[in-house]
């Protein structure tokens, strides 16, 4: 029997690749992947072609690309990278791009990556954070919530995703060692928990989204692997790391005063996290996670796999 076709947008990244290999491995499984990626020649490209995927080069800036690279397939997995222009404009064209082409290629079911509105949980008024980008409390959040409109008639699952565990190689969030040999980090989460996920979980729990046929279609799914506080995580990463990881509670106003890329950003989605912990938390269920990825990893359990890439 011919398998269905799943067209994974960011292939070689951190969700997509979590898909794609989820996809490949699964060899008597009724899908096909279809890796979209901007460059076929990247090595991570490369890798999954080797291992069986249809290579495809489209860009998500260019309608016409995506209109080709969806053609004939079955279901989507549609993502965008916030993090590569820091554009909330930008992050929804290229959504509604990715929606165009859905509808255009009449794809059966799609998974739209996206994350909810946080403006909701706030006046207009509220001066606890800044606005960013004119419109926006956290516009990588914000942006794709505003995105979610333009999959309306398409059958779509919208998956919740959480703060991946990866940043803290990723993005260099990870704790520093001080003058004194304890390593430390600091966060504006207070003693609230935190919502967090391997990436590669991610695009695992959307392949048991498409498994599952349409079960979940129409219907918004938040995922995460473990809901830990920064005090947790640092018990955590200082048995894991063999080091002591000490946590300093900062206040957002600070955190959005450390001047890297994205600091403004990055800490209002802490303060996100922070002030509003029921609603985020409860916007996200581990037990329905691992229904969807029983594999899905704990956060001691993705340290012991990813500890070499923390910098120490």
């Amino acid at each position: 029997m011919e398998k269905k076709v799943i067209a994974v947008i960011g292939a070689t990244g951190s969700q997509g690749g979590g898909l794609a290999r989820a996809i490949l491995a699964d060899q008597g499984g009724e899908f096909a992947c279809r890796a979209i990626t901007r460059d076929p020649s990247k090595e991570a490209a490369k890798a999954l072609a080797a291992a069986g995927a249809d290579l495809v080069q489209a860009d998500l800036d260019d309608v016409e690309s995506l209109k080709k690279a969806f053609a004939g397939a079955y279901g989507a997995f549609c993502v965008t990278n916030f993090w590569e222009h820091f554009s909330g404009e930008k992050e929804k064209a290229q959504a509604r791009n990715l929606a165009d082409a859905a509808k255009a290629a009449g794809l059966r079911h799609v998974i739209w990556s996206t994350l909810e509105d946080t403006r909701p949980l706030m006046s207009a008024d509220d001066k606890r954070m800044p606005f960013l980008q004119e419109k926006y409390r956290v516009p990588h959040f914000d942006a794709k919530a505003e995105a979610d409109a333009f999959f309306a008639g398409l059958p779509v699952t919208f998956l919740v995703t959480s703060f991946y565990w990866d940043n803290l190689y990723a993005f260099g969030l990870g704790p520093k060692k001080g003058e004194d040999g304890t390593y430390g980090w600091a966060f504006p989460m207070g003693d609230k928990r935190l919502a967090g996920i391997a990436a590669e979980d991610i695009g695992k729990a959307a392949y048991g989204i498409f498994k599952a046929g349409t079960k979940y279609a129409g219907k918004t799914v938040g995922i995460a692997g473990e809901f830990l506080t920064i005090d947790e995580m640092s018990e955590t990463l200082s048995k894991g790391l063999g080091v002591t990881v000490k946590y300093s509670a900062v206040e957002p106003d600070a955190y959005r005063g450390f001047g890297f890329p994205g600091a403004d950003e990055m800490g209002n989605m802490f303060q996100v996290y922070r002030d509003f912990e029921r609603e985020v938390v409860g916007a996200r269920s581990a037990e329905v996670t691992r229904e969807l990825n029983p594999s899905t990893m704990s956060f001691a359990q993705w340290l012991d796999k990813y500890k070499d890439k923390i910098a120490l």
